[in-house]
């Protein structure tokens, strides 16, 4: 048996993996949705409830005791530095977008990656409320729900439907340019899958989103025939020491170079 194929069936059962778990946690965070769970604020403000904690302990166990030798870096548990030794490690957020969880939205998703070498080589992104699976694997294309999805094709940034954070979307100079502002979608994840579904053509998100909202959407966009990259137009590496990142824009090929461009020169 060849390298090449004990890797692709080493690549596929991680995917299959990731699915089943990712549909399954989404039950355990429905059986929450819409209770008002209990909920705190993190020192960063932002809020975290008993569901994403019930629904990373759930991931922790399904995920480790398949993969016990893999590593672990999620939103919601400490962070452990053997990760940082292990050939192949999960990033995990349990939920991604719990403002919109616990406001009873449909934009939180389920996101889990396999990430190896610094890269992800499986990923998942799952909208438990609107059943929408996306999955990735290196080499093998991106999916929604089992059909193939590839980014959009526009001719360049006049009229390209642009996605993310008020503080970019809104931003006069980045309208100047040419850009099509779009609703803001609270999962970071999901803001950027919909860049590999080619439903948008350019997701932003500005500085200090971490590796557990990026990986799994990272693939699918790579794998949709798109990036995700810093304003300079170099790609993400995961799994490092530090996990933020600076801010980045997702899209498709050929327009990562003009839409770095235009919103370095707008928010620099």
């Amino acid at each position: 048996m060849s390298d090449d194929h004990i890797s692709g069936s080493s690549r596929d059962a991680d995917l299959e993996l990731l699915v089943d778990a990712a549909r399954r946690a989404g039950d355990v965070a429905l059986g929450f949705f819409g209770k008002d769970p209990q909920t705190w604020f993190k020192d960063n403000n932002s809020p975290v409830s008993e569901a994403d904690l019930t629904v990373d302990r759930f991931l922790a166990d399904a995920l480790l005791t398949a993969r016990p030798d893999y590593g672990w870096l999620s939103e919601e548990t400490a962070d452990n530095p053997d990760r940082l030794e292990k050939k192949r490690t999960f990033i995990v957020d349990p939920i991604d977008g719990t403002r919109a969880f616990l406001a009873g939205g449909e934009e939180w998703t389920i996101v889990l990656a396999i990430v190896e070498s610094g890269r992800p080589v499986s990923g998942v992104v799952f909208c438990p409320v609107r059943d929408e699976m996306f999955e990735a694997a290196t080499g093998n294309g991106a999916y929604l729900n089992g059909k193939r999805i590839v980014v959009s094709s526009p001719s360049g940034i006049e009229g390209a439907t642009l996605t993310g954070p008020h503080s970019i979307v809104a931003n006069k100079d980045v309208l100047g340019a040419g850009f099509q502002r779009t609703a803001n979608v609270r999962s970071l994840a999901y803001r950027i899958a919909l860049v590999a579904k080619g439903s948008v053509d350019v997701a932003a998100a500005r500085a200090s989103a971490s590796d557990w909202d990026l990986a799994a959407a990272d693939l699918l966009v790579q794998e949709a025939g798109g990036r995700l990259t810093d304003f300079t137009g170099h790609g993400v590496l995961y799994n490092k020491p530090e996990t933020r990142h600076p801010a980045l824009i997702a899209a498709a090929d050929p327009l990562v170079k003009p839409v770095c461009e235009a919103l370095s020169r707008a928010i620099g």
